[in-house]
This record gives structure tokens, C-alpha cells and sequence, in this order.
């Protein structure tokens, strides 16, 4: 009788605590849901970017190669001539012979990139940046075109999507004896109520190693997690390897990212000072000769420095993180002060450089990109599956959650919810809100528990 007993109460404590881990399974679901097919939706468009622009901006991007080109200077000074009061801030001399290249110039509180046949150094057109489609789908990805705010609930979303994910193998995990049908494969004559569960769950365990990478590859990018999880990656590091340094590293408070778009384990490299000698800065063409000697991957920019005491800068962004390069060269000497390649990266920074390119869908070209995009595709059938079997299951007049004891008593979940919450910051903070308001509100007004089917 005594094991018996036991028996039943261990048995109650499991479906007690199945019970939790669906309600809040549910709650986030239902929650984030919409965010999820937005990021989904936005991913899948833009990680075929190369492709879209090349149609959009066939035009401006290429030029026939004929002969030599114009140097970089003249290109310069044609686009002066024709902007005299703009202010030239970056030059791309492209990746191939038959690329334009680029000037990108700030004018009237705006900014435009002015593309040039580099072969008769003549403008091409010019194209306002706000007005790139391809980086209004990234904004709504980033940050719902919302700045910080937007930022902030896109990065929720994503660390919410991980609580989906444990809470959801959780769900999916067989209490007995495994079997295939309905675990990794949809049982297809078991009914139609059988059918559509499975249609969520089982889709939703395959993608689950998709799925968590493209999440943990893109928070680097948000602006909470990411800024820390940066802090930490470059003071667990100790810094910057000597290597990349010519002379001591600088003690300015300036970041790289504050005057350069780099690569992600380059934004908080210290920005050096340049030594003032004479007023006649570094030609453009001798900048172009220093990053081809120094075998810089052609896909690099030149950042034009603002001060007397600025550095050019030059930032690679090529398809495969191997190839990225920050350096920062004296503008009157040309003396190379940083030169910060992938192979000086820490361990973090390589991982993240690498998932960052095969987060876009570069680092392995169009195989990259379509696997990525199947798993875009899944999220949203996943999502749409989750919402369509909320609805059948749903009844009248209530949101329909599934009922569960308080999560207050239940140390596992409390546990698993903790180490959640010290891995994404906001998920605990977020879990705070909607468990003091589960328990205070839901809880506790009859009509409210009623709305939600207590």
C-alpha cells in the first residue's frame, strides 16, 4: 500500500508539473507568437540580400570592365564636383571587375551613395540609404522599426522563443515507453485531434537544433544581451591581443563601432589617434594601395576620418568569417596602427564571427541560405500549427490555458525558470511581471480566471 501511495504521488507531481510547463508553454506562445512569424517572415527575405539587390540595383552595380581603372581619388573629386556641399564618409572600391564602386556622402541631413564606373571614373546615380529595401527588412528584423524599444522586444521575443523551445521538448519528451509515431513521426491514422498536435510537436522537435541556432547566433546583434554578452567576451579575453597593435594600444574611450560599421568581435576595439604631421592628409589612393598590399578581402570600406586626429579605417564584411579584417591606418603616414583579422580573434569571437556569417546565410552560399530558410518556413508552419491547435482546443468565452497548480511549489520549475532567467536578463525580468500577475490578478479575480478558463 505504501508504494502504491508513493507511486500516486509522484505520479501526481508529474502531471502537476506538465501542467505548469504547458500553461506557461501556452502564455509564451500565445505572447510572442506574432513576433516570431515577423522575425521569421523578415529572415527569409533577407537572407537572399545579395541576390534581391543585385536585380533591384543591376543598374548601379555593374559596369563593364574596360582597361584601367580611374583611381579612387579622381572618383573623389568627380563626386565633389558634383555634391560641393556634401561630405564624403566612405568609399567602396568593390569586390570584382565588374562591380561599381561606392561613395557614400552626407548631405542635408541625409545620406546617399553615389555609385561610379570606376573604369571612366564617371557617376552612375545615386541612391538615398533610407530608401534600400533590404535595409528596411533588416530594421524590422532588428528592431521592429522601433529603435531601442523595438530592439528590446525583438530581443524578448528571441530569448522567449529558447523558453518555448525547453518548455516545448519538455512537453514532447515520452513519459513511457518511446515510440516512433507521434514522437518522430505525425500518427496520420489516429484521428484528426491526434493529427494536429502532432503536426506542431513533431515538426517542432526537428527544428529545434535550427531553431536555437539562428536564436543564439543573432542575440550578439541585440542591444542588451548582446552589449553584455560583447563586455564579457572582450574583458574574459583580457583585451586585445598585442599583435594587432603597432606601438602600445590606445587609451582613448572611443569604440571602433562609434566611428566604423565592423565586424562584430571588432566594435569595442580602442579607436588610435593619428600623429598630426602637417595638414595634407593621406591620399585615398594611397589607402586603396596599402589595403591591397596588406591583402584585405576586396569587399572592404574605407571610412574617411572626420579629425585632424581621425584614422582611416577599413572594415571587411566578406561572405566567410575567415576573411574579415578591421584596420586602422595614420592618415598621414599611412603606418598601419591595428590590423584585427579572424585569426586574432578569441575563441567567442571566431564562434560568433562564424555564426553571424551563417546566420545571414554567407558562409556557404545558396546551401546556406536555403537551409536557413527551411528553418525560417518551419518556425512559421510551427507557430501557425500552435495557433490553429489553441483554437480547436479553445472553448467559448475563455482564453482556454490549460489549468495548473501554483509554479510555487513546483522547485524543478522554479529552478529551470531561474537559470533561464540568469541567461536572458529580460526573460527574468519578464517572468516577474507575468508571474506576479498570474498570481495576483488571474488568480484571484473570479471573472479574469473565469476569461482564462480556471
Amino acid at each position: 500500500m505504501e508504494a502504491i501511495k508513493r507511486e500516486s504521488i509522484n505520479q501526481h507531481q508529474q502531471n502537476s508539473l506538465y501542467n505548469i510547463v504547458w500553461r506557461w508553454h501556452f502564455y509564451a506562445g500565445i505572447i510572442f507568437a506574432p513576433f516570431l512569424i515577423i522575425l521569421s517572415i523578415t529572415g527569409s527575405i533577407y537572407l537572399f540580400k545579395p541576390q534581391i539587390e543585385q536585380v533591384l540595383y543591376k543598374d548601379y552595380y555593374e559596369v563593364t570592365a574596360n582597361g584601367d581603372k580611374v583611381p579612387a581619388s579622381e572618383q573623389l573629386n568627380t563626386v565633389k564636383k558634383q555634391y560641393p556641399d556634401a561630405l564624403i564618409t566612405k568609399y567602396r572600391p568593390g569586390e570584382n571587375s565588374t562591380r561599381s564602386s561606392e561613395v557614400t556622402i552626407s548631405m542635408n541631413n541625409e545620406t546617399y551613395t553615389v555609385f561610379m564606373n570606376p573604369y571612366t571614373g564617371e557617376s552612375i546615380g545615386k541612391l538615398n540609404n533610407k530608401d534600400r529595401i533590404m535595409d528596411k527588412i533588416e530594421e524590422i528584423h532588428g528592431e521592429l522599426m522601433a529603435g531601442t524599444i523595438g530592439d528590446r522586444i525583438v530581443e524578448l521575443a528571441a530569448c522567449w522563443a529558447v523558453v518555448l523551445i525547453v518548455t516545448g521538448l519538455y512537453l514532447w519528451f515520452p513519459k513511457k515507453n518511446f515510440k516512433i509515431s507521434g514522437i518522430l513521426i505525425p500518427r496520420l491514422h489516429k484521428g484528426k485531434k491526434i493529427l494536429t498536435r502532432d503536426l506542431h510537436a513533431v515538426p517542432a522537435f526537428w527544428l529545434t537544433a535550427g531553431m536555437l541556432f539562428l536564436i543564439m547566433t543573432g542575440l550578439p546583434w541585440s542591444g542588451f544581451w548582446g552589449t553584455n554578452f560583447q563586455q564579457i567576451a572582450t574583458n574574459t579575453g583580457k583585451g586585445y591581443p598585442p599583435s594587432i597593435w603597432v606601438g602600445s594600444a590606445p587609451t582613448s574611450k572611443i569604440q571602433t563601432k562609434d566611428i566604423a560599421e565592423v565586424p562584430w568581435a571588432a566594435e569595442t576595439l580602442g579607436v588610435p589617434t593619428s600623429k598630426v604631421q602637417g595638414f595634407v592628409p593621406l591620399s585615398i589612393d594611397d589607402v586603396v594601395m596599402i589595403a591591397d598590399r596588406e591583402g584585405i578581402h576586396p569587399s572592404y570600406t574605407v571610412f574617411i576620418p572626420s579629425t585632424k586626429d581621425g584614422v582611416y579605417t577599413l572594415s571587411a564584411f566578406p561572405p566567410k568569417a575567415q576573411d574579415e579584417a578591421t584596420m586602422h591606418i595614420d592618415q598621414y603616414s599611412g603606418a598601419v596602427l591595428a590590423d584585427y583579422r579572424y585569426e586574432n580573434y578569441g575563441v567567442i569571437g571566431k564562434i560568433v564571427a562564424l555564426g553571424i556569417t551563417l546566420h545571414k546565410g554567407w558562409q556557404f552560399g545558396l546551401l546556406n541560405q536555403l537551409a536557413s530558410l527551411m528553418i525560417c518556413l518551419g518556425i512559421i508552419f510551427v507557430v501557425c500549427s500552435g495557433f490553429y491547435l489553441w483554437l480547436k482546443r479553445k472553448p467559448n468565452k475563455a482564453i482556454g490555458a490549460p489549468k495548473a497548480p501554483s509554479m510555487w511549489k513546483q522547485k524543478n520549475f522554479l529552478i529551470l525558470m531561474a537559470v533561464l532567467a540568469i541567461l536572458f536578463p529580460l526573460v527574468g525580468l519578464s517572468l516577474i511581471v507575468v508571474g506576479l500577475m498570474d498570481w495576483l490578478i488571474i488568480r484571484r479575480i473570479p471573472r479574469v480566471r473565469k476569461l482564462m478558463n480556471e
